[in-house]
């Protein structure tokens, strides 16, 4: 038999995805994969019904149907400050996931440089392979997981073709500042690079953090490619709505790449998430009350049972130090937790490029009442504290 592509040896399935299915076999409480486990707002689900009667149930146009651009496209344009054309700034992709490897390939030829800050989502490695091009990491360091100026400078001295870049951040939870922000688009222009932002999180959001739009600093539009999707700010990770947003020149190419990697994006899934799109502030501002709550009450209840972490400024996630508990894996860590404590967690060094393993990734994207049962299994670690617990059965 003839050998199966190589390319697929640098990286493993997702450790995040495994982590759900780890979850579901010892029927732990999932706060490893990022998706809430509360409904969307009546208003989409309500649309939806009327859509399974009415449609469209055919093929839309390749890059989103024409009413998804146009809503999608005032509400960019109201946001990010800049005039976003439904016609030719936007193609709708199937998910973030996605966006990004259609953003990736657009820009980049294999052999080429890409950036990559450390911790990372994991897809960016995967989506940098199947392209064919070479990650630079850039470490981001903690409490604040701010970068080195001159280490990122040196990173865009090798000749990168791109910078990845998310904000707020999966998994720390960083908002970059604006004044990082223009930092990196100094390099960028000076080192004549695109930046490829992931901002699924960019209504989840913490005060005093404000986010700022990479694509809406001065002369930034023309070579950012402005990635994100609708799952997280509407509760639909399930529907697989994304969307990239970048100038016509650009647009053009990521929508045939967009065309043969999936085609497009459900027609009538499209038709009801228009709703969403067409939500006024009011939406946006409760959804951060929601979130700012559930951050927390999580937050409360790590902080009573005496883990240590670093608090989200955006996002939905946590990373919590679990070095306390003597155990070196952090992948046999979390198996444990998800069997005998009953909560699931995504082993950090799956984030990190450097050997880092004293994390794990709890989200709080859920119901109040799963997140104090998730706090009271978790309660259950003091009696574990200083112990290896991977030799106990």
């Amino acid at each position: 038999m003839p050998e199966l592509s190589n390319r697929l040896d640098g990286f493993t399935e997702s450790i995040i995805r495994k982590m759900t299915r780890v979850a579901r076999e010892y029927d732990a409480i999932n706060l490893s994969q990022g998706f809430p486990d509360f409904d969307p707002p009546r208003e989409l689900t309500e649309e939806l019904r009327k859509v399974a009667d009415d449609g469209p149930h055919q093929y839309e146009i390749t890059w989103g149907s024409e009413l998804f651009r146009e809503k999608l496209a005032l509400k960019q344009t109201k946001l990010m400050g800049i005039p976003v054309d439904p016609a030719t700034n936007i193609v709708v992709t199937c998910g973030s996931t996605e966006a990004m490897m259609a953003a990736m390939m657009t820009v980049c030829n294999p052999g080429d440089k890409v950036i990559v800050f450390s911790p990372f989502y994991e897809n960016y490695t995967a989506d940098a392979i199947l392209t064919g091009v070479t990650p630079i990491y850039v470490p981001l360091a903690p409490p604040e997981f701010q970068f080195d100026s001159a280490k990122l400078r040196n990173a865009f001295e090798q000749g990168v073709k791109a910078i990845v870049l998310c904000n707020p951040s999966n998994p720390t939870g960083k908002v970059f500042t604006r004044e990082e922000l223009e930092e990196i688009a100094r390099l960028a222009v000076e080192f004549d690079t695109f930046v490829i932002t992931d901002e699924v999180y960019e209504h989840i959001v913490y005060e005093p953090h404000v986010h700022t739009y990479m694509a809406s600093l001065p002369g930034m539009f023309e070579r950012t490619l402005s990635c994100s999707s609708l799952s997280k700010t509407y509760s639909i990770t399930g529907w697989r709505l994304g969307y990239i947003i970048g100038p016509a020149h650009v647009i053009e190419v990521c929508r045939k790449v967009h065309d043969f990697l999936t085609v497009g994006a459900a027609a009538p899934l499209q038709k009801a998430a228009v709703k969403g799109l067409e939500m006024d502030d009011a939406y946006y501002e409760e959804l951060t009350k929601v979130y700012e709550r559930k951050r927390t009450l999580f937050l409360d209840g790590l902080d009573r049972i005496g883990l240590k972490y670093y608090k989200p400024q955006g996002a939905y996630y946590v990373l919590v130090d679990i070095s306390e508990f003597g155990e070196p894996d952090d992948y046999k860590f979390c198996e444990w937790l998800a069997k005998e404590i009953g909560v699931a967690a995504v082993p950090g060094s799956s984030f990190f490029r450097e050997d880092v393993r004293q994390y794990i990734r709890f989200h709080f994207a859920k119901k109040e009442e799963t997140l104090v049962e998730a706090l009271k299994r978790l309660e259950k670690l003091e009696a574990y504290r200083g112990t290896e617990i991977t030799n106990l059965k």
